[in-house]
């Protein structure tokens, strides 16, 4: 059965899928701003590290937030059998600091404030450089062109108030991804790895039910 490996978002690490690790069996892979303070490369240079690192397969990969550009640059790998991706970025629209700020203050403002520390202290440790140079590297990505020519089943999730990842922007990326579709969750923000475990635990293991 499928394996499933965990990539975090941007600034975050192991710990912001700490409560979903509880509901099923998954690696996590930290990557240059996503958990490492390093330096960033590319996108396809950190889908080739998520690769090299990610085992055998089969595998599921899931990505949360800004790793989801990642995770889908690197479903082409024949070991992925389908990947979920939970409040993908960027939609182009939030590729300028000012309408990032606004959309960001928008989002975090619906999420349950018990979270915030433990999202600062992950920001804390990857740093501000590093989640810096990777919003560079990947903002400018284009993860609903990558999603024409992804194969293998895709999930999209997004919380009904993640104004990071709009509702037109998660149809965009399902209509460009031949065998996609969305999951909704209502009354979710942003970080529904963190906020949502059950529902996005019960997205994987439909792909994956050996990880329960």
């Amino acid at each position: 059965m499928p394996r499933v490996v965990l990539v975090p978002g941007l600034g975050l690490d192991a710990r912001s899928s700490a409560r979903l690790r509880r509901r099923l069996t998954a690696d996590v892979v930290p990557l240059p701003g996503m958990g490492l303070k390093e330096p960033v490369p590319s996108v396809d240079d950190l889908a080739e590290r998520l690769c090299a690192a990610m085992g055998e397969g089969p595998l599921v990969l899931v990505g949360h937030s800004q790793s989801c550009q990642v995770v889908v640059a690197a479903a082409g790998d024949p070991r992925v059998s389908a990947i979920v991706l939970c409040g993908p970025t960027t939609d182009p629209r939030l590729r300028s600091p000012l309408g990032l700020a606004g959309r960001w203050l928008a989002t975090v403002l619906h999420e349950p404030p018990w979270q915030y520390p433990l999202v600062l202290a992950q920001w804390l440790r990857t740093g501000p450089r590093a989640m810096a140079a990777l919003w560079r590297s990947a903002a400018p990505d284009r993860t609903d062109r990558r999603l024409a020519g992804v194969r293998v089943p895709v999930v999209v999730v997004r919380g009904t108030r993640d104004a990071l990842c709009p509702a037109g922007w998660a149809r965009r990326l399902v209509a460009a991804a031949p065998h996609a579709r969305l999951v909704e969750l209502p009354g979710a923000a942003h970080m529904t790895v963190q906020t949502r475990p059950d529902e996005v635990a019960a997205v994987v293991h439909a792909f994956a039910p050996a990880a329960a």
